[in-house]
């Protein structure tokens, strides 16, 4: 080998080792836009009242739903038909709450997905379809308007002495059933700076995130002025492309933290323990008393031709189970999650006395972590 090309794989074996090396035990490395969100970046909600179609004798019963009545009656006087003054008795109408989710910058003409839900007596909304229903926004002003055919995902059938329901016969979707007429206007192009909005609010993420574009950019722009705020100043390289500046920001990794918490839902007996949890010395000792009592009945017989008499006699077995051959554990010191979870499990406890031995702990002052109840 030529000794002017050893240095050179030096350096390259050496390199080669750095970019292999695992990272840190417990980091978890995100990008900042799977943590964070950009402020005025954001969805609206919209909502509105309509009239679903077409129904196969399923809708609202009308002398039931007042709302539903005069609904139709208004829709079919806007038509040209004059109904006020008579009885309607359909069954194939029924009103109904259409909602939608306005994404951010979206234009006239764009289509959204709408969810419809019965608001009244109907059975199912299944084969029916939406009349134009404008949708509005908080502001009261109408932002889309929705119409078509419902999608629904469950039915009902059944006779006079059974019947089978699947799904939600009375929620249905019409996918891109609704045209956007109105924008929301937001001057993205005229930002002088740029709030990334922490969605876990944390002091040390943000401070990390505003280390992490402090580096990319090599200046001192960024600064975390609360634990949900990070506020960057638009570098002068990026002031008629801000569009650009968010996307590589948002790309940029970093570790968030998490606090030590454990979240309990003692209805379900599911058990969350995050990471950092840690618990002091501390013995443990779990154990119930469980009676068992069984009953065998016994048929006794007499012999053929005899004049004996069948009778039963009763056998009752009783069984004590005092959980005499567990034992008290003892966990030392900066127990992490792991060895934890290890030694109940090896104790035999189930989830629901989980729970009761963690608030044990935490009530004996030896648990470093917040408890949650769900």
């Amino acid at each position: 080998m030529p000794r002017c090309l050893a240095p050179f794989l030096a350096v390259l074996v050496a390199l080669a080792g750095w970019l292999v090396q695992p990272s840190p035990a417990g980091a978890v490395s995100s990008r900042v836009k799977d943590v964070a969100d950009f402020e005025g970046v954001r969805d609206n909600m919209l909502v509105g009242y309509g009239l679903v179609v077409g129904l196969n004798s399923t809708g609202d019963t009308l002398r039931n739903a007042a709302f539903t009545q005069e609904s139709l009656t208004a829709m079919l006087d806007r038509l040209g038909v004059a109904t006020r003054g008579g009885r309607l008795n359909t069954k194939n109408v029924a009103a109904v709450m259409v909602t939608a989710t306005l994404p951010p910058f979206s234009r006239q003409g764009s289509r959204l997905d709408v969810a419809v839900s019965a608001l009244g007596d109907a059975k199912s909304l299944n084969g029916g379809t939406l009349l134009v229903t404008p949708l509005l926004g908080a502001d009261g002003e109408v932002y889309a308007v929705a119409q078509g055919a419902l999608t629904t995902g469950g039915f009902e059938v059944g006779g006079q002495a059974e019947k089978v329901t699947r799904g939600v016969p009375t929620s249905a979707r019409i996918p891109s059933g609704a045209i956007v007429e109105r924008e929301i206007a937001f001057a993205l192009a005229d930002l002088q700076e740029i709030k990334v909005a922490l969605r876990n609010p944390d002091f040390t993420t943000a401070t990390r995130i505003a280390a992490a574009i402090n580096r990319w950019s090599k200046s001192d722009g960024a600064r975390a002025v609360d634990p949900a705020t990070v506020v960057l100043a638009v570098p002068g390289t990026y002031q008629d492309r801000i569009a650009l500046l968010m996307s590589e920001v948002e790309q940029l990794r970093i570790d968030p933290d998490q606090p030590a918490r454990i979240l309990v839902d003692e209805t379900k007996g599911i058990i969350v323990i995050g990471e950092n949890v840690r618990i002091s010395t501390v013995a443990i000792a779990q154990g119930n008393l469980t009676v068992r009592i069984t009953e065998t009945p016994q048929v006794s017989q007499p012999n053929p031709l005899s004049n004996g008499e069948t009778v039963v006699t009763p056998q009752t077995n009783v069984e004590i189970d005092d959980q005499s051959g567990r034992r008290m554990a003892v966990v030392g010191g900066e127990v992490t999650l792991q060895d934890l979870v290890d030694g109940l499990n090896a104790m035999g406890v189930g989830p629901r006395d989980m729970i009761g031995i963690i608030q044990a702990i935490k009530a004996a002052g030896a648990l470093q972590a917040e408890i949650e109840v769900m």
